[in-house]
């Protein structure tokens, strides 16, 4: 199970990710930030981050408050990207590109699957994610 986040002051502005990973009774907190950057792409590079601490491939399931993370392989937009050479449905080149093509990288080692969590609510592994993120954006 890996939970993800990503905070952003001023969107743009600096912006910081903040992931828990749980395997078996263990738990991993990870979190980092960029001193100039977005949301969605602070959202994305929580999930990178995540999967490039599994060492072996796995099955894990990551939960995330992002709509544009979870609807991206919920929705397939990624194959579309995929099949369109990165361009969306208007034939525009895909935002954030990068951090998709090194998601999709990692993805490829393992079976990611994906789940909505409602944001700023009740979940506490979600919110910790924002704390994280929060943190390392002060740290910068």
């Amino acid at each position: 199970m890996i939970y993800t986040d990503g905070a952003c002051s001023g969107n743009p502005g600096p912006g910081g990710w903040g992931a828990v990973l749980f395997y078996g009774k263990h738990r991993k907190e990870i979190s980092g930030a960029e001193p100039m950057s977005t949301n969605n792409r602070m959202e994305i590079r929580a999930v990178i981050e995540a999967l490039a601490l599994l060492k072996e491939p796995c099955q894990a399931v990551v939960y995330s408050d992002s709509a544009y993370v979870v609807n991206c392989f919920q929705n397939n937009w990624i194959r579309g990207w995929l099949r369109n050479g990165w361009k969306n449905s208007k034939g525009q080149p895909v935002e954030n590109q990068d951090l998709w093509q090194a998601l999709w990288s990692h993805m490829q080692r393992h079976q990611v699957s994906y789940v909505k969590v409602k944001g700023h609510s009740d979940n506490e592994w979600n919110n910790r994610c924002d704390e994280l993120a929060r943190e390392a954006i002060k740290r910068l």
